[in-house]
């Protein structure tokens, strides 16, 4: 028993060594995830501006190798029924989806980055031909885009970004191409009280 009791206390004495350093090495900042919303004003590419609300979740700071340590996965839902100009009183465009986002954090309180995303999208318009019930479609439709943030307390930042989408295949193998900017703020969760 007097064994077992000196083994164990060998232990804790070398295990308790490796807590008397004064400042932790490493920091673990909360949840890797950041959340946010905007105002987006896209061209929406069928002769008409349209406006609305854009949402987004960051997932970050992924455990992965050095050189890889921006990327993270984006979420992101967009309602552009809210302002429209043109025409067509029944145009509107909604998007959700998600991909790839890059980030690169080498300028203090800034983060740049550049994004691709995939999304589920759905526009509807009014036709011009009478008894012509195609006034809606839904396909999938391609995003790249790129934009910065600029901390500006704690885990608060403000956002902007542009994004250039490709909806192949729409009336006839035209491809529409909407493309617009956001600007709002995002809240990192994993930067709670840090300065």
């Amino acid at each position: 028993m007097r064994f077992k009791l000196a083994f164990a206390g060998v232990l804790l004495s070398t295990a308790l060594g490796g807590f008397a350093q004064t400042a932790p090495s490493a920091m673990n900042e909360g949840i890797p995830v950041s959340v946010g919303f905007g105002y987006s004003h896209f061209y929406t590419d069928w002769s008409a501006d349209e406006g609305g609300l854009t949402l987004w979740i960051d997932w970050n700071r992924l455990p992965l190798p050095h050189r890889l340590q921006g990327l993270g996965i984006e979420i992101e839902a967009r309602n552009l029924s809210f302002q429209r100009s043109g025409d067509d009183p029944a145009l509107k465009e909604y998007s959700v989806g998600g991909g790839a986002i890059y980030h690169w954090r080498g300028i203090k309180r800034t983060d740049l980055f550049g994004k691709f995303l995939i999304s589920h999208a759905h526009i509807q318009w009014t036709t011009q031909t009478p008894g012509d019930t195609y006034t809606h479609d839904t396909r999938q439709d391609y995003a790249p885009g790129g934009g910065g943030s600029f901390r500006l307390w704690q885990g608060v930042s403000v956002r902007g970004e542009y994004e250039y989408q490709f909806w192949p295949n729409f009336l006839r193998h035209h491809t529409l191409n909407p493309k617009g900017v956001t600007f709002g703020v995002t809240y990192d969760l994993g930067r709670r009280g840090l300065r």
